[in-house]
Order: structure tokens, then sequence, then C-alpha cells
């Protein structure tokens, strides 16, 4: 509660025109924002994506109705500019170049675009937990607090998830066996 409590003090800050509490808003849950932009578009795009989020989300923060929902909020606004970037600019050629350390060897890149390729696959509630943990480093009681979920539930959906990602790395092109290619 403590966590959700330094939120909403941030956010009725920033409504109050702090700059330093809109400053903290944004270290505190960019990577929430990014993480959940990477399932739906590649890495360059999300990063400006997520800039685009934070300047919606601090042009309407008025339109907030609890301070202490800010989490929620957030993330949903990254969910829809994440649905909307998928459809407006879906890569022509099925090819994303993906950010992947520029000192990893071909293998490792290869790796990395077929891991995301398996992440993206999967059902919203694992990926962004996924994504959160393995993408932005956050611990699951950091994805709790930053995503307004339940630590329970985030536990639920990282364990389950990891099930789902081993299942489809196992198959050959990282695909689950029903899903379509």
């Amino acid at each position: 509660m403590v966590e959700n409590e330094a939120t909403a003090a941030l956010v009725a800050a920033a409504r109050r025109g702090d700059g330093g509490a809109l400053d903290r808003l944004y270290r505190r849950f960019a990577p929430v924002v990014h993480g959940i932009l990477l399932g739906y578009a590649a890495h360059a795009d999300a990063e400006d994506l997520a800039q685009r989020v934070f300047e919606t989300a601090f042009r309407r923060l008025a339109d907030l109705r609890e301070d202490a929902a800010f989490p929620g909020w957030i993330a949903s606004m990254a969910r829809r500019a994440g649905l909307d970037a998928r459809r407006r600019f879906a890569p022509a050629t099925g090819v994303e170049i993906e950010a992947v350390a520029v000192h990893a060897s071909h293998e490792d890149r290869v790796d990395a675009e077929r891991a995301l390729r398996a992440i993206r696959g999967l059902p919203e509630a694992y990926r962004e937990p996924l994504l959160l943990r393995l993408v932005e480093g956050l611990s699951g009681p950091e994805i709790a607090e930053l995503t307004g979920l339940t630590p329970g539930s985030v536990r639920v959906n990282l364990h389950r998830g990891m099930a789902l990602l081993r299942q489809a790395l196992a198959e050959p092109d990282g695909r689950r066996a029903h899903e379509p290619p």
C-alpha cells in the first residue's frame, strides 16, 4: 500500500504542475510502458511510442479520476498505443530488425528475435509480465506494483507464461503448435 500512496502523491504533485513529479513518474513507469509496447512493436518503434504515451498521459492527467489508478491507466494507454501501432504499421516484409546488443553474435541475434517472436505470440496476460521481467528486468513485486496487478497474479502469469514460452521455443520456428504461421 505504501507504494500506491507514493504513486498517488506523485500524481497529485504532477497535477499541480510539479515538473520533478512528472520526471519521477516517467522514470518509474517507463520500463512498464516500454515493456508493454515491445509486445506489439519493434524496439525502436516501442521507444518512440513510449514517448508518445507519456506525452498523452501527462497532457490528459486531469482526466484521471483517482491518483492511485495511474499504474493501470498508463498501462492501458500503452496497450491501446501498441494495438494502434500494430494495425497501422505492420511490417510489409514480415521482418523486423530488433535492437540486440551490438556485440552479440549472429546466433545470439537470431535467438533473441526468435524468443521475442515467441513471446509476442503469447496471450497478453502472459506476454506483458514476461517482457517486463525478461526484457525490462523488473522483479515480480515491481511488476505488480507498477501495473496494478496483484503479486499472486503476476507470479501465476510469469509461471504459466514461462511454460508456454518453453513450449513455443521447443517448436522449430518458435511458434506454438496451434499458432498460425
